[in-house]
């Protein structure tokens, strides 16, 4: 089990407590300082089923900076944007198995807990 980690968001130290408070092993990448490659969030898109304009942080600055809102959805040119940008990338995401969720509220965290 891995969790994309940025520890300035609540949200994602709220998902990595309830990982440390449910005592499995994973490990902490801090996706701002270690960017997924493409493949690794094409990989993890498929695996929450999602596109990634769906875990896009459309209100960070770099978003209106790019004027994401008005990007045309092509799944390839927006991973692009993402790996470039990790900072737009919703938190936390959980991978677990071939299972992976964005991790917002404790009953995602669950979902991925039963998943691990």
């Amino acid at each position: 089990m891995e969790i994309w980690h940025n520890p300035r968001c609540s949200k994602s130290r709220a998902a990595k407590a309830a990982l440390d408070e449910a005592g499995v092993e994973y490990t902490e990448r801090r996706y701002l300082d270690e960017p997924p490659t493409a493949e690794e969030l094409d990989r993890t898109l498929t695996a929450i089923g999602a596109e990634p304009w769906d875990v896009a942080r459309l209100g960070e600055a770099v978003a209106k900076e790019l004027d994401l809102k008005n990007l045309p959805h092509d799944r390839a040119r927006w991973i692009e944007v993402l790996v470039a940008n990790p900072v737009l990338i919703q938190r936390p995401i959980i991978v677990a198995d071939a299972a992976a969720f964005v991790a917002r509220d404790p009953q995602s965290v669950e979902r991925a807990l039963g998943a691990s």
